[in-house]
């Protein structure tokens, strides 16, 4: 390929990517002001956690009927839409603190309603402008741009805190989101037409349970696939639940003070950046099965060095693994959904078995919550990380199976019938 084509190829993949970008840069800035603002109004650690309780309720309200909307409508025009939506309702925040924290929390309930719809409707989007060929290399780049904000996020709000207000900051993000939103209307058009069958489709309970029946049909006839699907996503809940006493693990079981706690954290940013970087130069060579299974296992690693650990620097090292790890597992998997789940249906399934996901996540940090009221912290981190490990291996032997090579291939299914 000369370099004129290679330039045509990427032209809007890369635009998509700075989109991305541009928008996890602003999530960062936007998490970490409402946090400070809301704590410096109530003083309240409660009040704080109540954000991140939103975040998987709102996907419990929304999944369930977002997928059969996103699978019918323009998926570019309704990422732009939720975009605007997004940046209205951010930018009306600072505004509505002086209000009431309740009137807040309404608002960023919405807020994370609309990012558990753009999620689904952005891979779908992603899965049909993306050609098959391209896709590894494209979700290895989206890895480091995920990485990059991680790193770089928090620190941009730290300058604007010196040079500004979180208020300032959260308005900025406002702006970053309208940005991207911008971005997105330059992207092609890819469904410029809605298929004549979905002009006349209005959301019913009927409506709904046929898709229901469609996601449940589809995931009996591809086994295999769902049961990837499961055990990753699985993986994702265990390492939500163990994070949720990351903090706490710091203080009562390491003992760090807060400055070491945050170069705890720093080390975890290099691993996700260095991970990252070496991912996107050997992906091309590296097999989606090698990615997902060796990479969720030695995250999974990490995390049992990590949970094990009594010293700053064995708690380091995990931290640096686990980290390390994740651009692999996370490009192996994207790779996998995106070359077998139908993109046609991409939405419905992305929708329901998100909501088992948050379901899951709600329950097992709550366990994992428990445990370490009751028993103690190590024990609580320790319970999850053994369980996390159990599902890795599990998923990485299906991986490793010789007779499913075809799931890893670039191919993928164009469309599935209700049956």
């Amino acid at each position: 390929m000369n370099l004129k084509r290679l330039i045509e190829s990427w032209k809007y993949p890369s635009i998509l990517l700075l989109g991305i970008g541009v928008s996890n840069l602003g999530a960062w800035v936007y998490l970490i002001a409402l946090n400070l603002i809301v704590f410096d109004i109530t003083g309240s650690p409660l009040a704080v956690a109540v954000l991140y309780i939103l975040i998987p309720f709102a996907t419990l309200v929304t999944n369930f009927w977002s997928g059969s909307i996103i699978d019918r409508l323009n998926t570019r025009n309704m990422m732009i839409v939720l975009d605007v939506f997004r940046a209205l309702c951010i930018f009306l925040l600072p505004w509505l603190l002086d209000l009431s924290i309740w009137s807040m929390y309404l608002m960023v309930f919405l807020i994370n309603m609309a990012t558990s719809m753009f999620d689904p409707a952005s891979m779908v989007y992603m899965t049909k402008l993306i050609p098959t060929e391209q896709r590894k290399k494209f979700n290895s780049l989206r890895s480091l741009m995920d990485s990059g904000a991680f790193l770089l996020g928090p620190a941009l709000a730290g300058v604007l805190f010196i040079i500004g207000t979180p208020e300032v900051a959260i308005i900025i993000n406002a702006i970053a989101l309208l940005f991207s939103g911008l971005i997105t209307l330059f992207m092609p058009n890819l469904e410029k037409q809605v298929p004549a069958s979905n002009k006349d489709v209005k959301l019913s309970l009927l409506v709904l349970k046929k898709d229901f029946q469609l996601v449940w049909n589809f995931s009996k006839r591809n086994v295999y696939i769902m049961l990837i699907y499961f055990l990753f996503s699985s993986v994702i809940v265990m390492t939500a639940a163990v994070d949720s006493l990351e903090a706490v693990f710091a203080k009562e079981v390491l003992g760090l003070s807060d400055s070491d706690y945050g170069f705890l954290v720093s080390v975890a940013g290099a691993g996700i950046i260095v991970g990252a970087f070496i991912n996107t130069l050997f992906v091309k060579k590296t097999a989606t099965s090698f990615l997902i299974g060796l990479g969720t296992t030695f995250v999974s690693i990490g995390y049992i060095i990590y949970a094990f650990s009594n010293l700053f620097i064995a708690a380091a090292v995990g931290f640096f693994i686990l980290a390390f790890s994740l651009a692999f597992a996370n490009t192996g998997f994207l790779t996998f959904y995106q070359n077998n789940i139908p993109v046609d249906v991409m939405g419905r399934i992305g929708s329901l078995y998100g909501l088992v996901q948050a379901t899951l996540t709600i329950i097992t940090t709550g366990i994992i919550g428990l445990l370490a009221q009751l028993i103690s912290v190590q024990i609580a981190v320790i319970t999850g990380a053994v369980v996390m490990l159990s599902i890795s291996v599990t998923l990485c032997a299906f991986n490793f199976q010789s007779s499913k090579r075809k799931y890893y291939q670039s191919t993928i299914y164009n469309k599935i019938e209700v049956t």
